[in-house]
C-alpha cells in the first residue's frame, strides 16, 4: 500500500519536519529489534477527526515497554497528548497513526542498561489495509507453514517489532502463494492469529476468537467487536481453535485496527459463506462506533479538537 509523507513527526518531545525525523545507523532497535509500537486510526466524524481508542492504545504500548523492561520517557497522558498534536499539525482528516518506543544510539550490544529510549508518533492517510471491500468480498486466507512463536520464546503480549519477523515470512507466504492474509498456528497446532489480525469463527451459535495463551496478541479491535456483538446479540467466547474448525465454521471475521472488520471468503481452498450474517452486522456496527455514531461508546472516540 502506498505511503503518503506529511507534513510533521512528533519526536522527544518536538516536532520535526517529515524529511527531519530521522535515527542514526547504529540506532540499537533497529540492530536487535527492542522496539515496540502501535497501530491507530484516527477517523472523521460529525466533531472532527476522532482518534479510536487512542488512551487504551498508548496504555499497551506502555505495557509492551514494560514487559521488555523498557524505561518509558513520557507518561500515558503526556503521549496521548502528542498524539492528537501531531494530528492537529498534519491537519489528518482520517488516517493511520504509529507511535514507537525504541532504543537509540549510543550503545551496541545486546544489553540495553545504557540505551536511551526514543519515542517517535507518525501520522498519514491510509485506507483500508485488506481493501476496501473486505468486508463484503472477503478475503482469501491460507494457514501458514510458519508457526506463531510461544510466550516464552518471544512475548506475543508485547507488540514488539522483532516479533513482526515472524508476521512478516507468514505475509509473504501467503502473498507469493496468490492469497491475501495468512492464518498461523501456535506451536501445538492451535489457531493463534492472522499476521495482523485477531480471527474469529463462527460456530453454531457462537463466535471463538483464540486466548492470549494460543499465543495471539490482546486486540483493542477484537475487545471492541466483543462488546459490539453483545449488544448484536451474539455470544462471543474465547477459546481453542483447531485448523479443521476454520474449515467447517459457519463465517470467520479477520479484525484489527487497520484492516478493521473484514470476512474470510476461504481458507486453504475451501468455501466459506461471505459475508456470514453476524461479520455483516458487526462489520457495519464497528463502522458507525469509529464515526462517532454510537452513543453508547462515545468515550472510545478521542477527539483531537476539544
Amino acid at each position: 500500500m502506498s505511503f503518503s509523507h506529511t507534513k510533521s513527526i512528533w519526536m522527544n518531545g518536538k516536532l520535526l519536519p517529515f524529511a527531519e525525523a530521522k535515527i542514526h545507523v547504529l540506532t540499537h532497535s533497529l540492530h536487535y529489534g527492542t522496539a515496540v509500537f502501535e497501530g491507530i486510526r484516527v477517523y472523521e466524524t460529525d466533531n472532527g477527526p476522532a482518534v479510536f481508542r487512542l488512551t487504551d492504545h498508548i496504555q499497551r504500548l506502555h505495557n509492551s515497554a514494560k514487559i521488555l523492561d523498557m524505561p518509558m520517557p513520557y507518561s500515558v497522558s503526556e503521549l496521548v497528548e502528542a498524539c492528537k498534536l501531531v494530528v492537529r499539525d498534519n491537519d489528518l482528516k482520517s488516517g493511520y497513526m504509529r507511535p514507537i518506543a525504541f532504543y537509540g544510539f549510543g550503545s551496541m550490544g545486546l544489553a540495553t542498561t545504557e540505551c536511551k529510549t526514543d519515542i517517535a508518533i507518525a501520522v498519514w492517510p491510509w485506507g483500508a489495509y485488506l481493501g476496501e471491500d473486505a468486508l463484503t468480498k472477503g478475503i482469501r486466507m491460507k494457514v501458514s507453514s510458519w508457526a506463531r512463536h510461544v510466550p516464552n520464546v518471544m512475548p506475543p503480549a508485547s507488540k514488539t517489532t522483532g516479533n513482526y519477523v515472524n508476521s512478516t515470512l507468514a505475509k509473504m507466504e501467503a502473498l507469493r502463494a496468490g492469497y491475501d492474509e495468512a492464518i498461523m498456528l501456535n506451536t501445538n497446532g492451535l489457531v493463534s492469529e492472522c499476521s495482523g489480525e485477531n480471527i474469529f469463527a463462527g460456530l453454531g451459535d457462537e463466535l471463538v476468537v483464540p486466548p492470549g495463551s494460543a499465543s495471539s496478541l490482546s486486540g483493542i479491535t477484537e475487545n471492541s467487536i466483543m462488546a459490539l456483538s453483545a449488544d448484536l446479540g451474539f455470544k462471543t467466547r474465547v477459546g481453542e481453535l483447531a485448523r479443521s474448525d476454520l474449515y467447517i465454521a459457519d463465517e470467520v471475521l479477520v479484525c484489527g485496527t487497520a484492516a478493521e472488520v473484514c470476512a474470510v471468503n476461504s481458507i486453504d481452498d475451501r468455501s466459506l459463506p461471505c459475508p456470514g450474517p453476524r461479520t455483516q452486522a458487526i462489520g457495519e456496527a464497528y463502522n458507525d462506533l469509529v464515526h462517532g455514531r454510537n452513543e453508547r461508546y462515545e468515550k472510545w472516540n478521542e477527539y483531537v479538537y476539544e
